[in-house]
Formats: structure tokens, sequence, C-alpha cells
């Protein structure tokens, strides 16, 4: 038999006394219960429970609310219950009596899964879109700009890794072939005992030999009956295993690579550079310059492009409030010829882009705009006259080669090129982007690109809110999806924090205009 379900109750006329003696007037959830309305989220939750099957559902609205406790104070899921128990504030937040009882932690673990990061994303842009209708939300400009997240996870050896790897196959294959993984396992423990006093090297080599001939028969496994006609939830757990050995053997080919994996708990976690080297993700922002409202996020892996991301961050706004911003400031991330001209196209995005040029490698030279490309693309001619034919394709233009022959007798070369290569001549790219990249870089010239550029200090200090006060810099789950799911859980509280602050002038702002006038009348 199931356990009888908890009944919450309301405050009645006692718990409204206790509060009112013990919770100050202007306690920050008083105040945030004046200006949030979260019953406007009730259907958005009712619509992740069905109504006639299963055990009727907690009350979700109550566990949302106990979420943003825990975020907006940084307590643990076992934590913001024991906090409730005892703390009046929480009780009035919550609309809960004394007497009744809580859901027990787990339950955030079952919510958040029947939730998912979708519905969490629709509650955060529910929130915004209650800030549009306070008119606090403008579509003059946004600002964006991103920071690392660390991973909640210990980086293990590249051995360890291999390892790990190998025993979460092993695992997956014991219900389908247990006779010969028992004979995989008593490999293992050979393999283990014959390089004990082996090199690193050669330990390293030995797993991954070993490791190549489990996937290879794994793949001849899953390409067979039984298991291809076994249902799909039973196959879910050896085809995850399959794809994680599949990766680290990859990885292995290239193993200074950048997109490395790291951890076979947190698979998703990737190696980047923010300052210094980490492992795991990166939290990307989008905020209203004119409110300091965070308008959209996004979280990454570590080492992508977060220059990319800033059309993925508008186009997410506009699909979900139906506006059209009208312009941008990231950093000299997004000076990016496809981004730059993702984001001023037109037909599309169509916004003004605010974005630092980068520095030219060598400045001194005589830069690429100043080389001439024949409409076919396939000659390059240079100031003083010499043309190449010699190009390489690139992702996003042409890499041309002047013979070094041409270059040694040119007038121009000292400008050119100050030191004439042993081998060759000049090398230039001609990008597709050229003349975005030129429009970009004379924007930066102009007053309204300073103006705006010093605005775009707002966003860091957002983002040091986000990391000191709320701990968005460490992961609390696994995945780049429970990660994205913290991301926009921590936004929507910090959103919070700001329209309380925009909407509810603070007692002591009011005494002292009062003082003031007192003062001024004599």
């Amino acid at each position: 038999m199931l356990p009888p379900q908890p009944t919450y109750l309301p405050p009645d006329a006692l718990d409204q006394e206790i509060f009112q003696a013990t919770v100050h007037e202007e306690h920050y959830l008083r105040r945030v219960k004046a200006v949030i309305d979260f019953d406007r989220f009730r259907d958005l939750l009712a619509a992740a429970y069905s109504p006639d099957q299963g055990r009727p559902a907690l009350e979700p609205l109550l566990l949302l609310k106990l979420e943003f406790l825990q975020y907006q104070y940084g307590l643990s899921d076992r934590q913001v219950i024991e906090h409730t128990r005892c703390n009046m504030a929480y009780r009035l937040f919550l609309d809960l009596s004394l007497h009744s009882s809580l859901p027990h932690h787990t339950s955030f673990t079952y919510f958040r899964q029947r939730l998912g990061v979708e519905r969490h994303q629709q509650i955060f842009d529910s929130l915004v879109g209650q800030a549009r209708e306070q008119g606090l939300v403008k579509d003059r400009l946004r600002l964006k700009d991103a920071t690392h997240v660390i991973a909640n996870v210990a980086i293990p050896t590249t051995i360890a890794l291999v390892a790990q790897t190998r025993e979460r196959l092993l695992q997956a294959l014991k219900r389908w072939a247990p006779a010969e993984v028992e004979q995989q396992q008593q490999r293992v423990e050979q393999i283990r005992q014959s390089t004990a006093d082996a090199p690193g090297e050669e330990r390293l080599i030995q797993r991954v030999v070993h490791l190549r001939e489990l996937v290879a028969w794994t793949q001849l496994l899953v390409a067979n009956a039984p298991f291809t006609e076994a249902p799909a939830a039973e196959q879910q757990q050896l085809r995850q295993a399959l794809t994680l050995a599949s990766k680290v053997l990859e990885d292995r080919e290239d193993p200074d690579g950048p997109h490395r994996l790291r951890s076979v708990l947190d698979p998703d976690a990737r190696y980047g550079m923010h300052g210094d080297y980490y492992c795991g993700y990166l939290l990307d922002v989008a905020m209203d310059a004119d409110s300091e409202i965070i308008t959209a996020v996004n979280v990454l892996p570590g080492g992508a492009n977060e220059g990319a991301d800033a059309p993925c961050l508008l186009r997410h706004e506009e699909q979900a409030h139906g506006n059209d911003v009208e312009a941008m400031s990231l950093d000299s991330a997004g000076f990016q010829g496809p981004v730059l001209r993702e984001l001023t196209d037109a037909a599309g995005l169509d916004v003004e882009v605010f974005t630092p040029p980068r520095d030219r490698p060598c400045p001194q030279e005589i830069q690429p705009e100043q080389f001439t490309l024949s409409e076919d693309q396939r000659t390059l001619t240079c100031p003083a006259g010499q043309t190449t034919t010699q190009r390489h394709v690139h992702t996003e233009g042409w890499q041309f080669r002047f013979a070094r022959s041409t270059c040694a007798g040119c007038p121009l070369q000292s400008r050119c090129l100050p030191k004439l290569p042993k081998t060759t001549g000049r090398t230039v790219f001609k990008s597709h982007y050229e003349q975005d990249l030129k429009a970009a870089r004379e924007h930066a010239q102009t007053p309204e690109y300073q103006r705006v550029r010093r605005e775009h200090p707002a966003i860091e200090r957002k983002i040091a809110e986000l990391v000191r006060r709320h701990g968005a810099r460490r992961a609390r789950y696994w995945g780049n999806a429970r990660v994205l799911l913290q991301q926009l859980l921590t936004g929507w509280v910090v959103n919070i924090k700001r329209m309380v602050k925009l909407l509810v002038k603070p007692p002591q702002a009011n005494e002292g205009k009062v003082r003031a006038e007192l003062v001024a009348s004599g």
C-alpha cells in the first residue's frame, strides 16, 4: 500500500497573527508575493500532470515556490524543507499553515523530471512576460555576455577515464552476453596485473586496445537479434554506453582536440578556457539594458562558440514574446563574419550590433581589404598590381598565396611583408564576410558605439550576481540539459529580485524624501 498523500493546509486566523508578529512588513518575501503573480504559472505546471491517471499530484505551485526559495537562498533539496519547518517567512510566502505537512525532499527530483527543461523555460519566459506587461522590459538594446560553469565531477586521468568507460560498457553488456562479459572481466584483471609496473603510456595503450575490441564486439551485438528485437527502453543503456566508448576512442585519435570527453558521469562537460582552463559549460546570458532583467539564458559545452549563440538568444526571446529587439551589444566574441551577417540581416533578426573589433594580427602590414578579388573569386591582385591564382578553400573564404619571387621584386614589399619567408610570399585571407567586418569596424568609431559600450558593464555585474550570490559558477547536476535547468531557475530568481527592486520602493527612500521636505519647509 502506498503511503498517504500529505495534506497542505492554508493559514488560519492564528497562523496569520503569528506571521504578522514574526515576519516584518518589509520582508523580501512579502514584497515578492506582492509583485509576482505566481498563479500565472499554474496552467504551465498543470500541463505536466495527467488529470485522470496515477495518484493526485502534489501541489505543483508549492513545489515551484520551494524551488524559488532554494535558489534564492542557496539551499539543497533537503535544506529547503528543513528550513521551511521553522521559518515563518517561508510559511507565509508558501501560504502554508503551521500545522500543514511538507513534501518529502525527494519530491523535487520527480518534479524537475516531470517539468523538464521545456516547462522551466516556459516559466522563465512567463516571468519575463510579466515584466514586459509592467513596462519594465524594452526592445531598445540587449547586452550579452557569457561565463564558465564548472562541472560537478572529479576529472579522472586518461587511464582512469578509459577504465571507467570500459566498466560502464561491460555492465551494460551483462544483460545480453553474461558469459562473454565474465571472460572480458578476466581479461581486464590480466591487463591490470601485467601492466602494474609498466610506464603510463604502455598501460594506456593496453587499455585502449582492449576497449577497441569491446566496442567492435558490441557493434556486432547491437546489429543482430535478439538485441534489435528488444524494446527501445531496454536497448537504451547499452546504446548510451557504446556511444560513450566510441567518443573516448575517437578522442584518442586527437588527444589534444578541443572537444574531448572528460567524464563518464557528465559526458556533456568539455574543456574550455575562460581566464584559465576549466571543465564544464558556458552560461550565455542576454539582458535588457534598460531594466537589467535577463531576457534569455542558454548553456553550451565548455569551449563552444559563445558569439555564435547570440542569434539563438535573440530568436528565442522574439519567438516567446513576439517582440522585435533593435540592437545588441556583445564583447569581441561577436566579431565574426557569420555572426555579424546573421544578426544584421534585414530579412532576419535585423539588429544593430555593437561589438569591439578584434586586433589585426599584423597591423603594420598592408591589410587584406586592400587586395582586390576578381568577380569569379579566382584571382587576387595586390596594391602593386601583382596577381595570384594559388588559393585554398576555407569555411569562411579563400586563402591566397603569392609566389616568393613575386613578392621579392615588389616595390611595396617592405610595407606589405617586412620579413619575407624563405619559401613563399605573402599569404592573404579574403573572407566572404569582408564587408560585414568592415562595417563593424567603422561602426566602432561612432559616438553611438561609445555610448552603448558604456552601458555594457551592466551585463558583467549581472553575471557576477548570478555567480557570487546564487551559485551559478558550479553545476548542481550532470548533463547539458540539467545544467540549463539550473541556470534557468537561477535567472528566474534573479529576475524576480530585480522586478521587486524596480516595482517596490524601499521605505528608507520614502522616509528620506519626507525628512528632506520637512527640513525644506522649516
